[in-house]
């Protein structure tokens, strides 16, 4: 297969499917593996279960396996991760590398409210775990999760929604309770689902509010309702759940702000996505000028040319990276005086977007059911090696990705 931009080295698996746990093959005879549902929640960070009482989540982790931190990868953003997750792929391979991007060679613009661009397979690079796995002829759906919307290589999940930010959990949920009571030769055996109330209020009030500790109830409160209904289903215990989140929070303020425009006149430049990472494009010929103007220029600003960004974020190969990129310090904002002027309310609550190796950018990952380990606490790792997890529990054989085998196996039972 192909992306654009495809770098450095990619490590794929194809190994013995017979062997593995809830696969496709199984004794020589095909069969429909064991379901699995991923569950994604949106900034729920790495030591969130502690800031608020979250017993369905605990239940999980204590039947199953829970990481120390999960490692998400560079942006801390929320598209680049959900879908780094499902293709065990670095932003730079598959072309998400933000939120909102600016591709020259199509001449178009990414945003999360352009639900034209959102559903177009043209940004969408590498291959998604429903891809591979609709083609090993597993029947796939998804309440949410970035991607899903989009034909990629021509292929949707056979059941999808699209993203309509106020459905509530309840009606997620049932919905995909609902796909589970389906005749078996229906039955999806990968099923996605996402939630956002976390994100949301840790965006408004900031990580240790009231409104995020109520945020964070009402998740676990949903992961609660998905658990009873398994249960009464006679379910659980006999599928595989996988909960993940993209990136955790860093609390902001007005008075961590640094103002591009005191540096630079902006009408030089194009300012792709601004904060905590701007994604700057200056006019042909015109980058090292931009770059001198702001190099060095605020003890809070990292500023690096493209091909000077530091390896361990993987974050050089796509073209949709710009020439520039500035990266504030934890929780430092990137903004212009009349933005700031005019936006009273920007710059509070908590963000996302840093360093991933940042402790307050760890993710969250717990995952239950008869593949996995039960009672265990493992090393953190990165989440680009969940894509080989989910194939593995498929017992499908991965696309090229960047993820290891190796580095899933101390989740499992065998």
């Amino acid at each position: 297969m192909h992306w654009d931009g495809r770098a450095g080295s990619v490590r794929t698996w194809v190994g013995a499917v017979a062997l593995l746990l809830g696969g496709a093959v199984a004794g020589g005879c095909a069969r429909t593996p064991d379901p699995v549902i991923l569950v994604g929640l949106d900034a729920f960070g790495w030591d969130f279960r502690s800031k608020a009482d979250t017993p369905n989540l605990d239940r999980i982790a204590a039947a199953g396996v829970a990481a120390e931190w999960m490692v998400p990868v560079f942006p801390t953003k929320t598209f680049p991760n959900h879908y780094s997750i499902v293709t065990g792929l670095y932003p730079e391979h598959h072309g998400i590398v933000a939120n909102t991007m600016y591709d020259a060679d199509l001449d178009a613009w990414f945003r999360l409210s352009d639900r034209e661009a959102v559903m177009d397979g043209r940004w969408w690079g590498g291959e998604p775990v429903w891809v591979t796995a609709a083609k090993h002829g597993l029947t796939t759906a998804a309440f949410f999760w970035p991607g899903t919307e989009a034909a990629i290589q021509g292929i949707r999940p056979d059941r999808w929604k699209p993203y309509v930010h106020t459905t509530p959990n309840d009606i997620r949920v049932d919905t995909v309770l609902s796909w589970l009571d389906l005749p078996i030769e229906e039955r999806p055996s990968l099923i996605t689902m996402y939630f956002a109330d976390v994100d949301d209020a840790t965006h408004a009030y900031g990580t240790d509010a009231p409104e995020t500790q109520a945020a964070i109830r009402e998740v676990d409160r949903a992961v609660g309702r998905l658990l009873a209904g398994l249960d009464a289903r006679g379910l659980l215990g006999k599928l595989n759940i996988v909960i993940v989140s993209d990136h955790g929070m860093a609390d902001v303020a007005r008075d961590r702000v640094i103002f591009l425009d005191d540096y630079l006149d902006l009408a030089s430049v194009r300012i792709i996505d601004p904060s905590p990472l701007a994604s700057i494009r200056p006019e042909p010929g015109d980058e090292d000028r931009v770059y001198e103007a702001l190099a060095g220029r605020s003890p809070h600003l990292a500023v690096y040319r493209r091909e000077e960004i530091p390896a361990r974020w993987h974050f050089r190969a796509h073209r949709r990276i710009q020439p520039l990129q500035a990266l504030a310090d934890d929780g430092w904002s990137i903004s212009t005086r009349s933005y700031f002027a005019t936006h009273p309310q920007a710059y509070r609550g908590a963000t996302h977007g840093y360093d991933n190796a940042l402790p307050s950018m760890r993710a969250t990952f717990l995952a239950m059911g008869p593949a996995f380990r039960r009672g265990v606490t493992v090393p953190p790792f990165q989440n680009i090696h969940v894509y080989e997890l989910l194939c593995r529990l498929l017992g499908i054989a991965p696309a090229p990705n960047d993820g290891s085998p190796d580095s899933v196996t101390m989740l499992l039972r065998d």
